[in-house]
């Protein structure tokens, strides 16, 4: 990378969006030599210090449930250039032995969570702001399908949590973001053609 900053991207958009898909597909084209992820996931807060609902119900979907100083800090840390390690955070399944993750620095790094945009910090730090946009209706099946289906989640718990946290949370937290994005990507069926240009952007920075 020799003297020259890191370029930054920040993909942000609500829960179901299909944020995850996306830049899934992003790694599979860029080794982390060219391409570094490093994703707000990792960096939500111990379960018992997460926020409680009138209902008795944690929400893990407001942005003081992430650990915001320590993934500032680590974000600081690759564009100066050092490696990063991270202990792998598994509150969807306690019974997962935590690994040990690591973060290269690299000429491009890509800044993934609900609430990047929403932390000045991170969001000033960003040279590009990519919105992942979907409707309602088609975030709630995708989250149907993962947490219901892939992660036995009661059907009632999940419809609960997003009614009463995710879409809350989404209209107060996320969406005001996105008139300050630099690509709305609306994935209503398919992404094939924002990803292509994003793909081509990532080369050309690498290539400087």
């Amino acid at each position: 990378m020799g003297k020259n900053k890191p370029f930054l991207i920040g993909i942000t958009g609500g829960s179901g969006s299909g944020k995850t898909r996306f830049i899934r597909e992003l790694r599979k084209l860029f080794g982390e030599d060219r391409l570094c992820i490093i994703s707000q996931d990792e960096y939500y807060l111990p379960r018992d210090m997460q926020a409680w609902d009138d209902s008795g119900y944690q929400n893990f979907d407001l942005p003081q449930s992430i650990d915001y100083k320590a993934f500032v800090d680590d974000i600081q840390s690759l564009v100066d250039g050092q490696k990063v390690e991270k202990q792998q955070y598994v509150f969807n399944n306690p019974n997962q032995e935590p690994v040990t993750l690591t973060y290269h620095p690299a000429p491009v790094i890509l800044v993934e969570g609900l609430f990047v945009f929403y932390f000045d910090e991170i969001r000033d730090l960003l040279d590009l702001k990519v919105f992942i946009d979907a409707e309602d209706v088609i975030k709630l099946k995708r989250r149907i399908v993962r947490d219901a289906g892939e992660r036995n989640y009661p059907v009632d718990d999940v419809l609960y949590r997003y009614e009463y946290h995710v879409l809350p949370s989404y209209r107060s937290f996320i969406e005001p973001f996105k008139r300050q994005a630099d690509i709305v990507v609306n994935n209503h069926t398919n992404y094939e053609g924002a990803l292509e240009v994003l793909s081509a952007l990532i080369k050309v920075k690498c290539e400087k």
